[in-house]
């Protein structure tokens, strides 16, 4: 079953007939266990890559260091979901090292993000500090290539 969930986790859109072949599952097994998937929510959602550089939407996204005071009998939870619930937050993690959490968000300006970081995610009981970084361009998310790949031509050495 690692196999389907792999192979739905890379594209979304195949046919369970193709998830069939590719696994050696019938079409009516890949279905039922999508659907059991679904109900136990292993499988969370469906979504489409969208490179947003190749259309005329102004948009920045920022990876925010997030330094925080865990809870008694809580730890990292409470706050990571008080900023998980701003629309405009897009992923948290929680992480070794130097900081706490990883939060990304999308804004349509620098000022918007700048704004966020600010007003709401810094004043957060418990954030103790925050260092943001914009990402400047995407070239590669969820195993997918976002600069276009020029054929490349056979070429043979000869010495």
């Amino acid at each position: 079953m690692t196999k389907l969930l792999q192979l739905l986790e890379r594209d979304c859109t195949l046919t369970h007939e193709e998830l069939a072949a590719m696994t050696g599952m019938t079409a009516e097994a890949v279905g039922e266990a999508v659907r059991q998937y679904e109900k136990d929510r292993v499988l969370l959602g469906y979504r489409a890559v969208v490179d947003w550089d190749q259309t005329d939407r102004e948009a920045v996204t920022a990876l925010i260091e997030v330094k925080v005071t865990p809870q008694r009998g809580e730890g990292f939870d409470r706050i990571a979901q008080r900023i998980y619930q701003y629309d405009e937050v897009e992923s948290v993690y929680l992480m070794s090292g130097a900081f706490d959490l990883t939060v990304i968000i999308s804004g349509r300006t620098l000022k918007e993000v700048a704004h966020f970081v600010g007003e709401k995610l810094a004043t957060i009981e418990d954030v103790t500090g925050t260092a943001t970084h914009f990402i400047l361009h995407k070239y590669k998310e969820n195993h997918l290539i976002f600069e276009k790949q020029e054929e490349q031509q056979e070429r043979f050495v000869f010495e």
